[in-house]
């Protein structure tokens, strides 16, 4: 073993900036990233996929300040529809494996941001990765795009890659091979709120204040914030047709795992942690330590693992050629995760990992009533009238999950949360993005939220792992006096282990559910009075 305690030296202190400097993020209306219109006048269009992603949320509204013309290619229009700048994008519904919706989406582009990673870790992700990069390589050509976009992965050169990175760097050079100028901007560790990366780091640091961890904790990494990735995301739309070239990016600071994680603990004013090294555990393994420790399940955790078995530090500073530093200087480690925890504190986190679609989670909305006739369909019903006015139940409805919790016996909700964790499932710490906002497409805990009529229903649909489909719905009409709260748990179960699972669960519905009616219209009825 080989404990690791590093000085505070030794965890991104290099040049702090300033208050006004951490409040300078790049919002896109800077002159050396604002659009350039095209010769007819015309302000140049983008299309960006992966839209609705980590990376993705954050950069679309910047491209608005830009003064570009956003178009987004969208699986599902309602969760774009949810996001606070979708009346100002042109939406494209389809899929990009699907080569006539790239047809479409790419038709009258000049820039084409290429934001989608594959987090499964089964092994049809490289097929899949690799398949959207020649549909979108072609598309752009025949289009007459101007320039490719792409964000991939900071890796070492003449060593084997893990499967995730591999597949990244071979979509680089894909899209660098398109004929289309490209751009690939290699980053590793993404550090922000929100991001999975920046949200293992601080969980295995606050869990464990002594940790046996993977020798990987010793490799040397450079991660970069998140706003320094929006920059150069933002500058690389402007480079002329010229360059067609992967960049290696990364923040100033060159750091151990085990550095960055008494980094956090700084910044967090928790003790530096001591940290062994052992190299017993395998990437599997640790992504199922990683798994139960901390909220990022075991699905994402994994390729995140795999990224760290090599040092991934900057090779060279050509992108500094290409586009200068940002003015007042990149942003050290430290400084990026004081905007981070800042970010957390007053609950303005803008994206966040856990939105992201889980792999192998369904996809197909709840059938409607009439279609269950012929099908096997577990329903609990509950309801409770209330004095409280609709708008109150429905704010209540609206914070359940998260911090707040499920209204009702916590600790079974916990039990289940962690028996999901165990199987490789997202677990009850997954949590919620925001506590004041809650939208269509927004994950809640083992749910996700498929549908939301403000003020009436809040339709969440099971990402746990299950021997079925299902979903519960929440929702409140008006009554005489008041109001009528409701809630349905609907099960569509997979055979005999499907029956016998909604069997196993009947008599805790009726502790869970019959609870959860009568907090939710209580705390409603306390807060009108």
């Amino acid at each position: 073993m080989h404990p690791e305690s590093p000085n505070h030296a030794d965890t991104g202190l290099s040049n702090p900036k300033s208050e006004d400097q951490l409040l300078a993020s790049p919002r896109g209306t800077e002159r050396q990233l604002r659009a350039q219109p095209r010769e007819s006048g015309e302000m140049p269009r983008v299309l960006v996929l992966g839209a609705t992603g980590y990376v993705g949320g954050r950069l679309v509204p910047r491209l608005l300040a830009s003064g570009y013309r956003v178009r987004v290619l969208a699986r599902s229009v309602e969760r774009v529809k949810a996001l606070p700048w979708s009346k100002n994008v042109e939406i494209i519904h389809g899929d990009a494996l699907d080569r006539s919706t790239i047809q479409r989406a790419t038709d009258d582009v000049d820039v084409v941001y290429f934001l989608i990673h594959s987090m499964s870790s089964k092994g049809s992700f490289q097929a899949f990765d690799q398949s959207i990069a020649e549909n979108v390589a072609s598309c752009a050509r025949q289009a007459g795009v101007q320039r490719i976009v792409y964000l991939g992965g900071l890796h070492p050169n003449d060593l084997k890659l893990s499967p995730h990175l591999a597949s990244r760097t071979e979509v680089g050079e894909i899209l660098l091979g398109s004929g289309v100028p490209t751009v690939v901007l290699q980053a590793g560790v993404i550090i922000g709120s929100g991001s999975a990366s920046f949200e293992m780091i601080r969980h295995l640091t606050e869990v464990l204040p002594y940790m046996p961890a993977p020798k990987w904790v010793l490799n040397r990494i450079q991660p970069i914030a998140v706003r320094d990735v929006l920059y150069y995301l933002l500058a690389a739309a402007r480079l002329p047709s010229s360059v067609n070239q992967a960049f290696d990016v990364g923040g100033p600071d060159v750091l151990r795992y085990s550095d960055m994680m008494n980094g956090y603990a700084a910044e967090a004013g928790l003790p530096q942690r001591v940290i062994a090294a052992l190299p017993v555990l395998t990437p599997r393994l640790a992504s199922h330590w990683v798994g139960l420790v901390t909220p990022v399940p075991r699905k994402i955790a994994r390729p995140l693992v795999e990224s760290l078995q090599h040092e991934c530090v900057v090779k060279n500073r050509e992108i500094d050629d290409a586009v200068p530093i940002p003015e007042g200087g990149l942003t050290s480690y430290r400084d990026s995760v004081k905007l981070a925890l800042g970010r957390i504190a007053v609950d303005d986190v803008e994206t966040s990992w856990v939105d992201a679609r889980i792999a192998n989670a369904p996809s197909d909305p709840l059938p409607s009533d009439p279609e269950w006739a012929g099908r096997t369909v577990f329903v609990a019903n509950n309801e409770k009238l209330s004095t409280a006015s609709t708008a109150e139940v429905w704010k209540v409805i609206t914070q359940i999950g998260g911090r707040t919790g499920w209204y009702s016996a916590s600790f079974l909700w916990s039990v289940r949360g962690f028996i999901d964790r165990v199987a490789g499932g997202v677990g009850l710490r997954r949590g919620r993005r925001s506590m004041k906002v809650l939208s269509e497409g927004d994950a809640l805990d083992v749910w996700r939220v498929e549908r939301m009529d403000p003020g009436k229903l809040l339709r969440l649909r099971a990402e746990m792992l299950l021997p079925g489909d299902a979903w519960l719905e929440l929702g409140v009409e008006p009554h005489s006096d008041g109001s009528r709260y409701w809630q349905r748990a609907i099960f569509f179960p997979r055979g005999l282990t499907g029956r016998l699972y909604w069997a196993s669960m009947l008599p805790f519905h009726g502790v869970i559910f019959k609870r959860m009616a009568h907090r939710i219209t209580t705390i409603a009825e306390d807060a009108q009075g």
